[in-house]
């Protein structure tokens, strides 16, 4: 599946014009040589042009490398030579290539997501998630089938990374957004079992449980709660004893049958004894439900566990101002937003607490914060 997404974007990344029209003007001076007599590289660009555009891409590919021996820092013949090499799976040299482009033209987001998708094929899983993110943040100039499979990737690297919520919020915007939902059952499933894989990684004797766990999300998302049910029942009775299998299927019951919810939450934490997802859904319920004495001590040990997680900060700061412990609440809330300030939750959560303790200017500041966060176009 994934070898098909990545062919997708070649073939909008080879036809299309270069990502910035700026590249006309760019200068071979950076190169610190003489530019060669322009007659002999006028006649190599137009030839190479001329095989892309006929399809002959072994041709192209040799008269493109032989007109930037002329003219290294040539922005279009850098763009669609290692477009071509990636689309021959030739991906070192694509990569090493589209490192030159991006050094040329820093704005263009189309070169970082194939930089990012060149290092993905070279298993620069650090640098490639940097990259694609970089495109992201750029803009990929109206190519839709290059943003999809940009999202793609950045999800399942983020899974990788055990960036779990933030892979799980991508695949959501992905699902609503149209993308091919038979793409997404394996994404999902690594994200909502917490499994640090990309999807080819995928153990053969593990497959069958991340796809009904991929499977069991997506129907919760498309609200199809029977089938969700059927999905989930059977995943318990064949892998019961798996770890994030009973909060995965605890965190959906919490939603529709809380006591059933609560019952898998603790039996994930049975299986998994430093399961802190685990503990911090048990202490929201638990909280939801005004059971303070209950949730506090499972959101300190989400706290002990995982000292640099927000959203354990957050549950223990929403604890403990419920409890009346304004001074404790805050002081964690405080540390929740210094380490996630995009987090609107946990800013409403400091709004309601400094207004609680008298602390108007800091109230003020969180509404202003909160109002800027909702604007259109912010990041939530």
């Amino acid at each position: 599946m994934i070898a098909g997404i990545v062919l997708s974007v070649v073939a909008v990344a080879g036809s299309a014009q270069t990502p910035s029209s700026a590249h006309k003007t760019a200068s071979t001076a950076k190169t610190g040589t003489a530019v060669p007599a322009a007659s002999n590289f006028e006649q190599l660009s137009k030839d190479a042009d001329r095989a892309r555009e006929e399809n002959r891409s072994d041709d192209a590919i040799h008269l493109y490398q032989r007109a930037l021996v002329l003219r290294p820092a040539w922005p279009e013949g850098l763009w669609y030579l290692s477009t071509l090499l990636y689309e021959k799976e030739r991906y070192l040299e694509a990569r090493d290539l589209l490192r030159q482009f991006v050094a040329i033209d820093a704005e263009a987001g189309p070169g970082w997501a194939m930089l990012g998708l060149s290092e993905f094929q070279t298993r620069e899983y650090s640098r490639a998630l940097d990259h694609l993110q970089r495109a992201m943040s750029l803009g990929l100039g109206g190519r839709k089938e290059m943003a999809q499979s940009v999202f793609y990737f950045v999800a399942v690297l983020l899974t990788r990374f055990e960036q779990y919520n933030d892979s799980m919020n991508m695949l959501l915007a992905m699902v609503k957004s149209g993308q091919q939902l038979e793409s997404l059952v394996e994404p999902f499933g690594l994200a909502a079992l917490r499994t640090p894989f990309l999807p080819s990684e995928i153990p053969p004797d593990r497959r069958d449980l991340i796809r009904m766990a991929g499977q069991g999300a997506l129907a919760i998302e498309a609200q199809h709660q029977d089938e969700a049910d059927k999905l989930f029942s059977g995943m318990i009775a064949a892998y019961g004893n798996e770890p994030g299998v009973h909060f995965l299927y605890g965190a959906y019951l919490l939603d529709v049958r809380p006591e059933d919810g609560i019952r898998e939450m603790k039996r994930e934490l049975e299986i998994s004894l430093s399961h802190v997802p685990a503990r911090l859904r048990l202490a929201e319920e638990y909280a939801k439900e005004e059971h303070f004495e209950q949730a506090l001590p499972l959101a300190e040990e989400a706290v002990k566990l995982e000292p640099k997680e927000p959203r354990a900060h957050m549950m223990l700061g929403e604890v403990l101002v419920a409890k009346g412990d304004l001074a404790g609440g805050i002081h964690e809330l405080e540390s929740a937003e210094k380490a996630a300030p995009q987090l609107v939750r946990i800013r409403w959560d400091l709004l309601r607490a400094y207004t609680a303790a008298g602390r108007s200017d800091d109230a003020k500041h969180e509404k202003e914060e909160i109002e800027k966060l909702n604007r259109p176009g912010a990041s939530l």
